[in-house]
């Protein structure tokens, strides 16, 4: 029951009403008896002023979708140590009007793959792209005490700045940190002959219909079957990458684990609870992958 001494929480986004953020957490709310709410506010402007709006209305968090998560930056009080590092924030908690930036996206994805007995420790690990969600998975393998990290990105402007950021987390978690050209496919034919894990973090595939592949198809099918392969898409389920991969015989992860997992993180860190995982899992794969009457 809503009352006076409900809390709110939400998810600021544009768009923001395809989230399945709300189904998430108003899930785990219930499933402790937690008096507290979570909405999608879909922002266009004024960005700052919602901002301000959590400290004045008391709101317990928020999460962020880009370009929001950079965005926030200078509008908080503190960053975690991965927060700074990833230079994004995904989740924001209000203490007593201080707001503290989190960024639980990568840890998301390393709990999702633990979850079903996949480690990173001393792991081999390439990876496809080097944007928000692409950085925070960086540090969290990083964290994890990955071997190695390949980092494949286009040679454009924000080159040379992804290359500081990297030497940054190579300096603080003492992992080997390799950025590569996203074109040289010479280089990362020879990276995927060492690799334990291969993940997708573009968008290259997104969305029902897609058939693009974020590489070549013969790189896929060449992959030796102990690899690991993930793609941080969720929808659709399968991409055309997991299918290939699938089909040559890897395990293949996508992203709605990650999806879960970092808004455990986030769950936690408001509440001191854990969220109730397979009940969360059961509702969003019925959402997202079954068909509405």
């Amino acid at each position: 029951m809503i009352d006076g001494h409900t809390k709110l929480y939400g998810f600021f986004a544009h768009p923001a009403h395809h989230s399945l953020s709300p189904l998430m957490y108003n899930l785990s709310f219930q499933a402790h008896e937690i008096n507290a709410r979570y909405l999608a506010f879909d922002l266009s402007n004024d960005f700052s002023q919602a901002i301000a709006a959590v400290r004045t209305l008391g709101l317990g968090g928020i999460n962020l979708s880009m370009p929001y998560k950079l965005k926030v930056l200078p509008l908080l009080d503190e960053l975690s140590t991965t927060a700074k590092l990833v230079g994004a924030v995904n989740t924001v908690v209000n203490d007593h009007g201080r707001l503290r930036g989190e960024n639980t996206d990568g840890k998301g994805l390393i709990l999702a793959l633990q979850a079903d007995g996949r480690k990173v420790k001393g792991k081999q690990i390439a990876i496809l792209g080097a944007g928000g969600a692409g950085m925070s998975i960086i540090a969290a393998a990083a964290f994890a005490g990955a071997a190695k990290i390949t980092v494949f990105k286009r040679q454009n402007q924000t080159f040379t700045q992804v290359a500081q950021r990297l030497s940054r987390i190579e300096k603080v978690t003492g992992v080997t940190l390799e950025l590569c050209d996203y074109a040289d496919e010479a280089t990362m034919a020879q990276v995927l002959t060492t690799t334990d894990y291969l993940i997708n973090t573009t968008n290259i595939g997104m969305g029902q219909g897609n058939n693009e592949l974020p590489v070549p198809a013969k790189l896929i099918t060449s992959l030796a079957t102990n690899i690991v392969v993930t793609d941080i898409i969720y929808f659709p389920r399968e991409t055309a990458f997991l299918k290939l991969a699938r089909q040559n015989g890897n395990p293949t992860y996508n992203g709605l684990g990650m999806l879960i997992y970092q808004g455990a993180l986030a769950f936690q860190t408001w509440t001191a609870k854990q969220m109730p995982i397979t009940t969360v899992t059961t509702a969003l794969e019925q959402a997202l992958y079954q068909p509405q009457n």
